[in-house]
């Protein structure tokens, strides 16, 4: 029944857009090992502001290449193909996540820079623990709570019935969201994904990121993304009504053979990823 509910409101909310075709295109050719940078170049080129917002990604401090970037071209042989297809992603997702969700208490741009600061440091522990593919460790991070850009209208209408069972029932804000809607915004992420045709691990470890040990196609990928998600918090990047009391799971330290002295090291080394405005300001 809940599954249905469930299905119910992801197809009928007009809120979920589909990726446009240009971010399609470019996700397209960035996959096709006979892809040219020429053709990724020209793809790029149509949108102006997807270019500069590259551009201006390319020259951040997270990246920290001495010369300037100047062209696409350049950006692509730098950081290569994988990045690229990040970039593209997180300036269209900025758009989404740039609007105030009162149901979650979060200000104007607030979701766009928890995720963007999630999605680095998931990209970040993804080369600590060798995971084989880094840039899907960024995506499954910025991705992580989009379902809230659905279900804030749902939790906006019923805020005071899940805050209550937060304060008085001892329950996090996830198993809050589940009693009184029935569902919560990380089941909604993963259907949003699922819409979007993201392979099923990405699919999973947004569905899944704050329960890991529930994961059976990669466990490595939630758990990369459960932890930057709870150091995100930790290190107090607009936390909204839902980034209190976060616990990190066992399964997910354990899956990535990681000690509570590395997880410290880890949010050490995070606040230093996150210091430049250029990698946020992507709107």
């Amino acid at each position: 029944m809940e599954e249905k509910r469930l299905n119910y409101i992801v197809n009928k909310v007009n809120d979920i857009p589909v990726l446009p075709s240009r971010v399609q295109k470019i996700i397209a050719i960035t996959e096709d090992p006979d892809s040219t940078i020429e053709d990724l170049e020209k793809e790029i080129l149509k949108d102006q502001s997807l270019t500069s917002r590259i551009l201006k990604l390319a020259n951040s401090a997270y990246y920290g290449y001495p010369r300037k970037i100047n062209t696409v071209s350049q950006a692509t042989i730098l950081l290569g193909f994988q990045t690229i297809k990040s970039m593209a992603l997180a300036s269209t997702i900025s758009k989404m996540m740039a609007r105030e969700l009162k149901g979650y208490a979060l200000e104007k741009n607030d979701l766009w820079t928890q995720s963007q600061t999630c999605a680095i440091i998931s990209r970040y522990i993804a080369k600590e623990v060798k995971f084989s593919n880094p840039e899907t460790a960024y995506i499954a991070g910025l991705l992580r709570d989009i379902g809230k850009t659905i279900l804030n209208f749902y939790v906006e209408q019923e805020y005071q019935a899940i805050v209550n069972k937060v304060e008085y029932s001892n329950m996090s804000f996830l198993e809050a969201e589940e009693e009184v809607l029935g569902f919560n915004h990380a089941q909604v992420g993963e259907k949003i994904a699922t819409k979007w045709n993201f392979p099923e691990d990405l699919v999973e470890a947004i569905g899944l990121h704050h329960t890991p040990e529930k994961s059976n196609i990669n466990s490595k990928l939630v758990s990369i993304v459960h932890i930057a998600d709870a150091i995100t918090m930790m290190i107090g990047v607009s936390i909204g009504a839902d980034g209190l009391a976060y616990n990190l799971s066992p399964f997910a330290l354990e899956t990535l053979n990681l000690t509570p002295n590395d997880v410290e090291q880890l949010i050490s080394r995070s606040h230093d990823l996150i210091i430049d405005d250029n990698s946020f300001d992507l709107i």
